[in-house]
């Protein structure tokens, strides 16, 4: 969800909506997505497949479908609904049916769900639209489950990142931003998340989830996620090999791989009984 390696230049999650065309710039290397951006815990797929009344999922901005085929691995059956087409095609020929639109404006047609879940999307999604249309699809006692990674990667990377992105891209509203934000930072937009979904007053009470895991990057794995991250998606060539560049040199000083420590925060709640 958020962040540039932790998607930084994206818009505030006011706005971030309404920023079209950087919420569809992913798909400019749907493959490269889907191969170098991690999954997710399977602890909390578990925690909302056992959570749900049944198998129906509805996964909003799907993109490659990196998490809706750890929902089919557990049982379920998903329907993807993504504004790209290149991120749905990829989808589609692994297996996902997806139809290409924004959630906003898809069309349920008399279908309801078990299941909804938004993975590293919702910020790209009217928040009290969004929250609404969610409960207008679930069934009684559906869950809406909202979630997303944290990418802090360690100072040693961060600093020479946001340094190189500064001289790069010098007129971009988040160069003057910090190299890396505090966890405190992503749980409060988590919580506003939860408060968008309690003032639509048709869920219970929502929770705030978190899970902490670590996972390794060589230096070419790392050089191979940062481009699908939403502060380089738009970038011209030149512009992204100098930000690789400092990046690999960085890594290439820590003996050429690091630990990047992860933190996966969700928002989720129970569709409210109906009268």
């Amino acid at each position: 969800m958020p962040t540039l390696p932790r998607e930084r230049p994206e818009p505030p999650p006011a706005e971030s909506h309404q920023a079209r065309a950087m919420a569809e710039s992913f798909g400019t290397d749907a493959q490269r997505y889907d191969r170098a951006r991690p999954s997710y815990p399977d602890a909390l797929v578990a925690r909302i497949v056992a959570g749900g009344p049944g198998p129906d999922v509805l996964d909003v901005g799907c993109g490659t479908g990196i998490a809706a085929r750890q929902f089919q691995a557990a049982g379920c059956a998903v329907l993807g609904v993504e504004p790209d087409a290149r991120m749905a095609d990829f989808a589609r020929a692994r297996g996902l049916q997806v139809e290409v639109v924004t959630f906003e404006a898809w069309q349920a047609a008399g279908r309801r769900f078990d299941t909804v879940i938004a993975a590293q999307s919702w910020h790209w999604v009217d928040p009290v639209a969004g929250a609404v249309k969610a409960a207008q699809v679930l069934r009684p006692d559906g869950r809406l489950a909202i979630f997303g990674h944290v990418f802090e990667p360690p100072p040693e990377v961060a600093e020479p990142f946001a340094a190189a992105y500064r001289r790069v891209v010098p007129d971009s509203p988040f160069s003057n931003q910090p190299a890396r934000r505090p966890l405190d930072m992503y749980q409060a937009m988590y919580a506003r998340i939860a408060d968008k979904i309690r003032e639509t007053e048709q869920f219970n009470d929502p929770e705030q989830w978190r899970f902490d895991w670590e996972q390794s990057y060589t230096r070419d794995q790392w050089l191979d996620l940062l481009p699908t991250t939403g502060g380089l998606t738009q970038l011209q060539p030149d512009q992204l090999a100098e930000i690789l560049d400092a990046v690999g040199g960085a890594i290439d000083s820590l003996g050429g791989r690091f630990t990047m420590e992860y933190t996966t925060l969700a928002a989720t709640a129970v569709r409210a009984a109906t009268s």
